[in-house]
């Protein structure tokens, strides 16, 4: 049998510094999304875990741990006391590591819902971790990422309203990402990360770019559904179009 991946990348260049993926229809008949590496390839399901194993028979270690915390918490009332040593937490970040390269993946194929979905799924790994690891160094071998991570959900959620043409909640999802980070830093006394963070300094200039890329008439376009609704007596969709116009104007001031 010839295994020789090398038909499998002919004709597919490798690009440094780029994430160069697409999706594939795999010989199950299931969609897959393959990643270019300089020596080769990964290919990752495009729901579940990515590698397509089911761990103790769950979706990922990730739903396994979460059991395992809630029959402590079903027998003991509490979940104090549930603990995950070094190599649950090893175990944690290495399949945390399969959900990174899938999110990158679906960004780049700007399928954001998903992207959305893998990222909040590794914050909830975060939050696992920060709460029952026996030991600090544990702790901050992933919480370190939280500001990254929760730039990527940001971008995954901000994309998808923008995609969808709804520029307000794009700005809201920004602001909101913004302030999460913010807080993170807050929580874990390093004010002054506020200062040099890489992810609030991207999240400030796309938030600037969104603002100013507002369509030429849309509040004039909103205005006129404005007395549409008002005309029809449709006063509870003229409320909403109120609030949508004061938030542009606001935006734009």
């Amino acid at each position: 049998m010839d295994n020789d991946i090398s038909p499998i990348l002919e004709g597919w260049e490798y690009k440094a510094g780029q994430v160069v993926v697409r999706k594939i229809t795999g010989a199950d008949g299931k969609p897959k999304i393959q990643m270019r590496l300089d020596l080769g390839l990964l290919q990752m399901e495009l729901d579940g875990r990515p590698d397509g194993e089911r761990p103790k028979d769950k979706e990922s270690l990730l739903e396994y741990y979460c059991a395992q915390r809630e029959k402590h918490k079903a027998e003991f009332g509490t979940d104090a006391g549930f603990v995950l040593n070094s190599e649950d937490c090893y175990l944690l970040q290495e399949e945390g590591l399969q959900y990174y390269h899938r999110y990158l993946s679906l960004l780049a194929l700007g399928d954001y819902k998903r992207a959305e979905r893998d990222t909040a799924r590794n914050l909830r790994v975060f939050d696992l971790v920060w709460k029952h690891a026996a030991r600090e160094s544990d702790k901050w071998a992933l919480e370190r990422y939280r500001p990254y991570v929760t730039m990527m959900n940001t971008r995954a959620r901000a994309s998808a309203s923008l995609d969808e043409g709804n520029r307000h909640r794009a700005i809201r999802e920004i602001e909101a990402g913004m302030k999460r980070i913010e807080q993170s830093f807050l929580d874990h006394d390093q004010e002054g990360m506020r200062a040099t963070s890489p992810e609030l300094a991207f999240l400030k200039a796309w938030l600037e770019e969104v603002k100013e890329n507002a369509p030429p008439g849309e509040v004039d376009k909103l205005r006129d559904e404005l007395q549409w609704a008002v005309d029809v007596e449709d006063y509870e969709r003229a409320a909403r179009i109120r609030d949508q116009i004061r938030k542009l104007e606001t935006s734009e001031d």
